[in-house]
């Protein structure tokens, strides 16, 4: 077999212009798209930004509804904003699942070892679940208006509600990142998230006005950023908004990009 001497092999491999390495937005779309696939190749992942919400928006309306307001009609205007946020709020927790589920089985290693932009697998799994959050969005937005929801603040109200339900569903994304990266199973991803988001849920303004509540539950709805969110949500598609009420938001989605992403990367790069 005739030898390859190294100047014949060198002038095959340089022959080409080199491709640029890709750019952080390029490579995070990418990872973004590869979390999207994922429900191509398992369907059973829609089922949560589908039937879950469904299924919650219409129990909570017809248990609560004539009990708590007189009839569902009445009650759907004060609950679809608040059941809105915690469907969504509710789905965020999947984002460390899946993280975690890359670390068990070895894909974990295999992205860590390419040459890319460091973050884009994280931020391109929160950007692909984005698209999951609006598509549970548009299911319980359609489906309160089966029931008779009919938003003061029209179209663009609930747009920009939508809009800052994304933002923060986002920067809550980076929490359980976190956990993906620190806990050992997705199970325990899964139940960690979920002793979390109950009491940010449960003990907030999504169900009732809590003028109705004990003092004491009074105050920890005025410092749960859900409750805030809520606020704001609900002000914007009453047409009625209040800037205030939409910056606590940012300002609150900014501090948890700030802590938790900071604390995921240094993780990250301490597994890497």
């Amino acid at each position: 077999m005739e030898q390859i001497s190294g100047e014949a092999l060198q002038s095959v491999l340089l022959a080409g212009a080199r491709p640029p390495r890709p750019g952080p937005l390029s490579v995070s779309a990418t990872f973004g798209w590869r979390a999207m696939l994922r429900i191509k190749h398992v369907p059973e992942q829609l089922f949560d930004v589908t039937a879950f919400p469904v299924l919650m928006t219409l129990m909570f309306t017809y248990l609560f509804g004539g009990a708590l307001a007189g009839s569902v009609d009445r009650y759907v205007q004060f609950f679809l904003p608040g059941i809105l946020v915690q469907t969504v709020v509710m789905i965020t927790m999947y984002t460390g699942v899946a993280l975690n589920t890359d670390i068990t089985k070895g894909v974990f290693d295999r992205i860590k070892s390419l040459p890319i932009w460091r973050p884009s697998a994280l931020v391109g799994a929160l950007l692909g679940d984005v698209v999951r959050f609006t598509i549970a969005s548009a299911i319980v937005i359609l489906l309160g208006l089966a029931l008779g929801f009919r938003p003061d603040g029209g179209v663009l109200g609930v747009l920009a509600g939508v809009a800052l339900l994304l933002v923060f569903s986002f920067s809550l994304g980076w929490l359980w990142t976190l956990l993906g990266l620190v806990l050992r199973t997705p199970n325990s991803v899964m139940n960690t998230s979920m002793m979390a988001l109950f009491p940010l849920t449960f003990a907030s303004n999504i169900y009732v006005d809590p003028e109705t509540m004990p003092g004491w539950l009074q105050a920890v709805v005025d410092v749960n950023p859900v409750a805030h969110l809520v606020t704001a949500i609900r002000g914007l598609m009453e047409g009625n908004g209040d800037m205030g009420d939409i910056l606590l938001v940012l300002v609150e989605s900014a501090v948890l990009v700030a802590v938790f992403g900071t604390l995921t990367m240094r993780r990250y790069n301490r597994r890497a």
